[in-house]
């Protein structure tokens, strides 16, 4: 369980929040998320682990519930539409602010410039995909509830630091934080405290004053293995295995899907259909994806392939693929598509023990309401939802069994509760 301790500085400043009226001061989190990224172009957005890089902070902040507006400050078109997806409003930052050389600090006193009813920010970064809501809460609560004026995330680690030297100097290097000669078991030392980028939290008063003045200064210890950060390229396939394992899903995670719906066009093929010389209709379904859907059935989850009566494919042929699948057919009779909530009726089923795969505009209704949604990457609607799994594989080639994967991810780690040796980790 994470700590927080209190560091006090040698200021004294007010702890007053905002104006002195008697109205609850107005918390605005905020995602700073320039477009220019060196190590990684528009790495903000780019996915890991099926959700935009951005959208792990963004679910967490606003399900924590503590905040009264979530911002993403950017200057870029694409991040801009992301932020907006997943539920954030957008402050297009200046020029002045946006180049290479611009400070976190600079652009802040923009944004509250601009935001007169801000009295606290919750500065996070988009590059802290493990954040959790509770994170969020007991952090603000130390400045809403204790009298802090600034807090910011640390981690715990346990590392022997060195005095870095001039080779062409020959002078020998010394140990700065331990004895050599009682060189300390990890369990016998409590390590040194860090700051782990994962958010920062300030009062509005000290923002303007430049942080020359703070008052009451507050750290929050976060675990290690919800101390993430996304610099290179060679930290996204860690950052990806971590963020499956310790990232927050949303408040659906520890629900146990049951029943998987898939459309069928758009989904399970990519849309196109050939035809014979004898005029026959033909479709091509990926093995891996017939692969993924017998897993799901292994492991008890009931898949159905849904359609609707603007189907480009005959029901004669949805019938063969059901067939070929192994799995059941539903198709509805009203151009929305099936009437999933009768279905779930007659199944005894809640909507967060459904996972459900769409593609189209029409899907939205659905993919909005189910406990587990997924999307391919060249889906239509994927511009329009927040996904909380997008594909890296397209519709027909792989998606679905990629799905079907996360899916039992997601089972397996609800199930497991893996238990984290903390002198180990």
């Amino acid at each position: 369980m994470e700590s927080h301790r209190f560091a006090q500085s040698q200021a004294q400043v007010s702890s007053g929040v905002g104006s002195p009226s008697s109205r609850l001061p107005h918390r605005a989190a905020l995602i700073l998320a320039r477009g220019g990224s060196k190590g990684i172009p528009l790495k903000n957005i780019k996915n890991l682990a099926g959700v935009p890089l951005i959208g792990w902070v963004l679910r967490a902040v606003l399900d924590s519930g503590v905040v009264d507006s979530v911002w993403v400050s950017t200057d870029h078109d694409e991040i801009e539409r992301v932020a907006k997806v997943w539920g954030a409003k957008v402050h297009r930052r200046s020029p002045e602010v946006s180049n290479d050389y611009s400070s976190s600090l600079e652009t802040i006193q923009e944004f509250i410039r601009l935001r007169p009813e801000v009295d606290i920010v919750c500065h996070i970064q988009a590059t802290s995909p493990c954040l959790h809501p509770h994170h969020i809460r007991e952090a603000l609560q130390m400045i809403t509830g204790r009298g802090c004026d600034c807090v910011f995330s640390v981690v715990r680690r346990h590392q022997f630091r060195w005095e870095e030297v001039n080779e062409n100097e020959g002078k020998n290097t010394t140990s700065l934080n331990i004895d050599v000669a009682h060189r300390p078991r990890r369990q016998d030392w409590p390590g040194e405290l860090y700051e782990n980028g994962s958010f920062y939290f300030y009062k509005r008063k000290d923002l303007e004053n430049g942080l020359k003045q703070l008052g009451k200064i507050a750290y929050y210890e976060m675990l290690p293995e919800h101390s993430v950060d996304i610099d290179v390229d060679i930290d996204w396939p860690v950052a990806e295995q971590r963020v499956l394992r310790f990232g927050y899903f949303g408040r659906e995670e520890k629900a146990a899907v049951r029943l998987f719906l898939c459309k069928v066009s758009g989904c399970l093929t990519n849309g196109q259909i050939s035809m014979s010389v004898s005029g026959e209709d033909l479709v091509v379904i990926n093995a891996r994806d017939v692969a993924g859907i017998q897993m799901l059935k292994r492991e008890h989850i009931e898949v159905i392939l849904i359609s609707n009566v603007n189907e480009p494919l005959s029901r004669g042929l949805l019938e063969k693929v059901s067939q070929r699948v192994g799995c059941g057919l539903r198709i509805g009779k009203e151009q929305k598509g099936l009437d999933v909530e009768r279905l779930m009726k007659e199944k005894k089923l809640r909507w967060d023990e459904v996972a459900f795969m769409g593609s189209e505009a029409e899907d939205v209704e659905i993919l909005s309401q189910v406990g587990l949604n997924g999307v391919p990457c060249d889906a239509p609607v994927a511009d329009l939802i927040a996904a909380k799994y997008t594909c890296q594989r397209p519709a027909g080639h792989g998606a679905v069994r990629e799905f079907a994967e996360y899916i039992l991810t997601l089972k397996k780690k609800s199930m497991s509760q893996d238990h984290i040796d903390r002198d180990n980790f």
